[in-house]
């Protein structure tokens, strides 16, 4: 027997500590007028002491699941999308099962697609459900990002851009007009260094993992060619979500809210302007929290129904681009 998938519920956390730009003038040598001239951010979430990734979550999905009115013992898969896990091995998804006290025997499966992880984890879930092997799917998009930042001039460029953050999702079936119409997914592997860590990993040329050496080099903090990524963002995001939306004989009009990864509010500007869509129907949320990669589409969707933007039955299209490249978009009833 064939299912639909739909959103049950959704939830969001981000720290309580928010570092505006006129805070990370004094450490990286920048200003607010740099900083929101080029993001759109004007301050982000950074955790504190020991909060790990699956902390973020926990409270994430609590609201989640508090939301689509299920119980841990109601989950039987959880898909964790993250670039910034608790640790190398093993995944996210084992240890929030066991924060969230999920019953033994359940699927759990990570993700690694960056700030499309949320937009490949949807397509997942809904493949699941379609298929009728699980029935109440957990997708989490959780980021502890400011552990791993060079807090230095140094690292200005990309520092400003992330935050913390966490946001979930209970995927399960429709029983009515809410539904996952349908996903793209798409890759380039010929741009993953343009985006990227390099340390630690077994790739490198030294033939260690981590090494006083990349230390030095600051190999482990993230690198980006700026230029490269707001190109290929803007075409591709823009490409995905046209082409979906003409597979399903949707045009702009038939879309009430469109939720894009919240990178930069000049890629998103830009986007809005390539498929003609008015500004009134892009809901952001970069101003807030900045990058929080794979949390932005979960975080920006509760906020919206917070907000009073998005309600039940609203076709909603969500378009994310992230390192890999990696780029992807969704089309849903909520």
């Amino acid at each position: 027997m064939a299912y639909e998938s739909k959103i049950l519920g959704v939830g969001s956390f981000v720290p309580a500590k928010a570092y505006t730009n006129f805070d990370l003038e004094k450490m990286l040598d920048t200003s607010d007028e740099w900083i929101q001239q080029r993001t759109g951010i004007i301050k982000r979430h950074w955790v504190e002491g020991n909060v790990s990734n699956t902390d973020l979550a926990v409270e994430a999905c609590k609201e989640a699941m508090e939301k689509a009115k299920v119980s841990h013992d109601d989950i039987d898969m959880i898909i964790f999308a993250t670039l910034s896990p608790d640790h190398d091995f093993p995944g996210n998804a084992c240890f929030l099962q066991e924060k969230l006290n999920i019953p033994a025997g359940i699927a759990a499966l990570d993700i690694r697609q960056q700030c499309t992880g949320f937009v490949y984890g949807l397509s997942i879930a809904d493949q699941f459900i379609k298929s009728g092997q699980y029935k109440n799917i957990l997708l989490v998009g959780s980021e502890v990002h400011s552990k791993g930042l060079d807090r230095t001039p140094e690292g200005r460029n990309v520092s400003v851009l992330f935050g913390d953050g966490a946001g979930a999702a209970v995927i399960g079936r429709s029983d009515g007009e809410s539904k996952v119409f349908g996903s793209l997914l798409h890759a380039d592997g010929r741009f993953a260094k343009e985006l990227w860590v390099a340390a630690p990993g077994t790739g490198n040329e030294e033939g260690e993992r981590i090494s006083t050496n990349m230390l030095d080099k600051k190999l482990h903090y993230p690198y980006m060619n700026g230029r490269q990524v707001f190109t290929h963002a803007v075409k591709r995001m823009a490409e995905s979500l046209s082409t979906l939306m003409a597979s399903h004989k949707m045009s702009i009009d038939d879309v009430d809210l469109f939720l894009f990864h919240q990178a930069n509010i000049r890629i998103n500007d830009k986007v809005a302007e390539i498929l003609e869509i008015d500004s009134s129907k892009v809901f952001n949320t970069i101003a807030d929290y900045g990058n929080t990669t794979a949390a932005t589409i979960p975080i920006g969707m509760n906020d919206a129904l917070k907000a009073g933007k998005l309600e039940r039955g609203m076709v909603v299209g969500i378009a994310a681009f992230g390192a890999g490249f990696t780029w992807g978009s969704n089309i849903i009833v909520y």
